[in-house]
């Protein structure tokens, strides 16, 4: 029992480091109304390992704090909160995803949470962040932006990254 918690500790660690080393790398691209955060990718990686989950949220909130810091991120301090809780719900459920989901499905599946998520969750922060009310316009616009670049991250290098890793994961920690 402790040798398995120890290397999902450690996998979440790996997980956290990569989220967020991707996510500062490609800061022009990873933050903003319009982005594609390559980083993203990862968020299908709880289908086959749920250790992935805390990693993630962990990643997420680093990646929005180092980026207000550095300027790369407009939306400040709150996006560490808002992003980390869109991507922690969405890693649940895309766990969720892959305890009750096989085969092709999963491809079609695992990466839908984050997109979903992310749209709803930084489309309604980016809203009040633009026009400081609600307006519906300006959050479909922004949910939309969102959910392009998610789709883009999460459906192509997600699902690549999900077929290389499925057998890692099952022979490693047993799935």
């Amino acid at each position: 029992m402790r040798k398995s918690f120890v290397k999902s500790l450690c996998i979440g660690a790996i997980i956290a480091a990569l989220y967020t080393a991707l996510t500062l790398i490609a800061a022009p691209l990873s933050f903003g109304p319009v982005q594609i955060r390559i980083s993203e990718a990862l968020t299908v990686l709880p289908a086959v390992c749920p250790a992935a989950t805390a990693g993630l949220t962990l990643g997420c909130f680093i990646s929005n704090i180092i980026g207000f810091i550095m300027g790369a991120n407009p939306l400040g301090v709150i996006d560490a909160f808002v992003g980390s809780a869109a991507t922690l719900l969405a890693a649940l459920c895309t766990a969720y995803i892959g305890k009750k989901v096989h085969g092709g499905a999963l491809y079609a599946l695992a990466p839908l949470p984050p997109v979903v998520f992310n749209a709803l969750f930084i489309g309604a922060e980016l809203t009040f962040i633009v026009s400081g009310k609600p307006d519906f316009m300006v959050f479909i616009i922004s949910a939309a932006y969102i959910a392009l670049g998610q789709a883009i991250a999460c459906y192509l290098g997600g699902n690549l990254l999900l077929k290389g890793s499925r057998g890692y994961f099952e022979k490693y920690l047993g799935k």
